[in-house]
């Protein structure tokens, strides 16, 4: 008894003067009390630890430079982790008195959670693992848990090759963001990224692609062998690191499509058929497993058998997204066992491969994730966990089938889409910054009825477009992610707010996390107005604002006096920071000057070059460019511009290009002369230039893929 009567008076502190907190906290906790007081962290205290918590001791220690020692009673001056199991597994109670600071939590993971807490009531600066003692923090109650289990991040790291150092890099960002699920996208038509024993082949040839790779390259690095893939032993330890910091990492490798790269390591995977390659210069780009084949199930079924021993995660995903049923369908095998199964569509196929590895799974002892197309034909086994990518009204359709279900929906979490229009990314989902996943608390309720199917919410980036930025003065993979990522865990955590207030804490006090956690995170970008004479740029934030004039960035001193406004372009940063371009819409505005477009390849009968020369969308080809190919950009009268840019394939990433060519540039019309290689399939002029026609000549046969884009010009006049 006065054992407990000690505790109580050390923890109590003061309970006079209780304040509830505004929110400093991300995501926001349940309750958070703060009390009059400090408790003071000196050179002589210790984290003390129940055994089970050995880990999260060592954890902490990582960041608070303190001896850890196992719990044997309650000393002044001690950090004090603990089970407790009244509290739910993720639950977690933070008291800091002034004696000690005691943090309970129902499991590890619950005393992970507050761990992380912790964190963000020291200096910023804690991140860096430089906190110098001693140091105060006050004295405050904190009960929180999280309102989804599930709260997730899926990461591609096929498409771009992202090694171990920059995977626990990220891996540890997660954490302190309390996202507790990494769903790690392992192969695809571009990589195959883990080591598999009983084929090494998978590995050896496939992580690469380029060079002397039967892969061919996509999204750059076109003339040289790319790639990389981890180890099974490394795996293993980036499965310990995850799991020391309470995220589990779940697997995917993604069937039945695709699954291009694995087909050109082992091309009897395919349908059983000869495919015309002539729309893509003789190169083989199919990419789907032969539902009909055997031998396909059973190197499944080794591949899986593998995956399952790596990772301890109850849930192994497989993908299910995207397949088309045409190679089926000029397959022999594959239409007589649709013809023999009494099939009503091809697309049922898909159902009976996607059956076939549950069962393995199951076998295994593990259940299924997959795609939501997987389950449009209903037959998997409720224990499927459905990942909703589409769309809302997807989300809802997978709900009313009666599946568990993760919340992905691209409008609101797939963070390769581009945050504003003159930044990169994908766009073919919205394009949106951390204000639009945010708002997702406004669809909540229109998910009440379906709340004990929903396990929770998780955001994606796939990497295509990460490849062609990787030289970035930033990380863009950061830069896409954060401070989106700050939003999503606000969304699966916490039962919601204002975003107002939200926002205040992510500038006056999580963005100085961030940066400090070496994260090339977005800042918003600085409010400029031109009124009078006078430039003047503004931020609503702790970052310095930088002004760019005449190529030159320097820090912005005050409003500027300019008859000239559209010559000054401004940014916010920190040491790690980074916002988009700001300035008056004539800076970024751009020419439409009339333009005529010719070309040597078959074009689309429906994605004209008319479209690309109205400046409207690209045009499409139908077959892939081959030496000698060209296309000619002609404009009715010579443009003068600042920059310019011309570009075969997507726009934002190099896909579907001319891999290889030159430019050659007209003054007049008649005389061309040769200016530029091609770089990723196109060309950039980033200073003036005078253009009456422009022409792009292939220098080598094929890209991957049956056809190439052709984007309309970018322009931009002399200011």
């Amino acid at each position: 008894m006065k054992k407990f009567l000690l505790l109580i008076t050390l923890l109590a502190g003061s309970v006079c003067n209780e304040l509830h907190a505004k929110q400093t906290i991300l995501p926001r906790p349940v309750s958070h009390v703060e009390r009059a007081g400090e408790f003071t962290i000196t050179p002589n205290s210790t984290i003390s630890f129940e055994e089970e918590l050995r880990l999260s001791a060592e954890y902490l220690a990582e960041y608070i430079a303190l001896p850890t020692r196992p719990y044997n009673g309650l000393r002044k001056g001690d950090i004090v982790l603990k089970i407790n199991k009244n509290l739910d597994a993720e639950e977690y109670i933070l008291d800091v008195g002034r004696s000690c600071v005691m943090l309970q939590g129902g499991s590890a993971a619950g005393v992970h959670n507050g761990i992380e807490t912790l964190l963000q009531l020291l200096p910023a600066h804690i991140y860096a693992k430089q906190l110098a003692l001693p140091q105060s923090i006050a004295c405050a109650r904190i009960e929180d848990k999280p309102r989804y289990a599930y709260r997730g991040f899926m990461l591609d790291v096929t498409r771009t090759w992202i090694d171990v150092e920059e995977l626990k890099h990220y891996i540890e960002a997660l954490a302190h963001h309390k996202i507790n699920r990494l769903h790690l996208h392992l192969s695809d038509d571009e990589g195959w990224r883990i080591e598999i024993l009983s084929h090494p082949e998978l590995t050896s040839v496939g992580a690469y692609r380029g060079g002397d790779s039967p892969v061919m390259p996509r999204y750059g690095k076109w003339s040289e062998k790319y790639g990389g893939y981890y180890t099974q032993a490394q795996m293993r330890e980036v499965v310990a690191f995850a799991a020391q910091r309470n995220i589990e990492i779940i697997p995917e490798i993604d069937l039945p499509g695709h699954s291009h790269n694995i087909a050109r390591v082992k091309p009897e995977i395919l349908c059983n058929y000869t495919p015309s390659t002539s729309a893509s210069a003789g190169y083989d780009t199919r990419g789907v497993f032969c539902v009909a084949k055997e031998d396909n199930y059973a190197l499944l079924e080794d591949i899986l058998g593998e995956i399952a021993d790596i990772f301890p995660s109850p849930y192994i995903h497989i993908g299910g997204d995207e397949v088309s049923s045409s190679q089926w369908q000029l397959c022999p095998d594959c239409k007589a066992l649709y013809q023999s199964k009494g099939m009503a569509s091809y697309s049922e196929l898909q159902l009976h491969f996607m059956l076939r590895l549950e069962e393995i799974l199951h076998s295994l002892g593990k259940k299924c994730a997959v795609w939501n197309e997987a389950v449009k034909h209903k037959g998997l086994d409720l224990s499927t966990r459905v990942h909703c990518w589409e769309s809302m009204a997807e989300c809802h359709k997978v709900l009313n089938k009666g599946y568990k279900t993760v919340v992905q929906a691209g409008e609101f979490f797939y963070f390769d889409m581009q945050q504003g229009l003159r930044e990169g990314g994908h766009f073919w989902a919205g394009i949106f910054d951390a204000r639009k996943t945010y708002s997702f608390f406004e669809q909540q309720s229109i998910l009440g009825p379906y709340d004990d199917l929903i396990e929770g919410f998780e955001a994606s980036f796939f990497s295509e477009a990460y490849l062609s930025n990787r030289d970035l003065p930033y990380n863009f993979l950061h830069y896409q992610t954060f401070p989106r990522i700050c939003a999503l865990s606000e969304v699966a955590w916490s039962a919601g707010g204002e975003w107002e207030e939200f926002y205040s804490c992510l500038t006056e006090e999580h963005y100085e996390r961030m940066d400090k956690m070496g994260l090339s995170f977005r800042i918003y970008p600085p409010q400029v107005t031109y009124a009078d004479g006078i430039l003047t740029a503004v931020t609503d934030d702790n970052t310095t604002i930088y002004v760019t004039h005449q190529g030159v960035e320097q820090p912005y001193n005050g409003p500027i006096a300019t008859d000239h406004p559209e010559h000054y372009t401004f940014r916010s940063r920190m040491e790690n920071g980074i916002s988009p371009e700001a300035g008056v819409k004539e800076c970024f505005s751009m020419m439409h000057p009339t333009l005529n477009i010719t070309t040597s390849l078959p074009i689309h009968a429906e994605q004209t070059l008319s479209r690309a020369a109205s400046y409207l969308a690209p045009a499409r080809t139908i077959r892939a460019a081959k030496a000698g190919d060209w296309v000619e950009y002609r404009f009715a009268e010579a443009v003068r511009a600042r920059r310019a840019e011309f570009h075969t394939g997507t726009p934002n990433m190099p896909r579907f290009v001319f891999r290889e060519g030159y430019v050659e540039l007209s003054e007049d019309g008649e005389n061309f002369r040769r200016v530029a290689e091609l770089k990723d399939g196109g060309v950039v002029f980033d200073h003036q230039v005078t253009i009456r026609a422009l022409r792009i000549v292939c220098t080598a046969d094929a890209n991957g893929a049956s056809y190439c884009l052709i984007q309309s010009p970018k322009l931009w006049p002399i200011l």
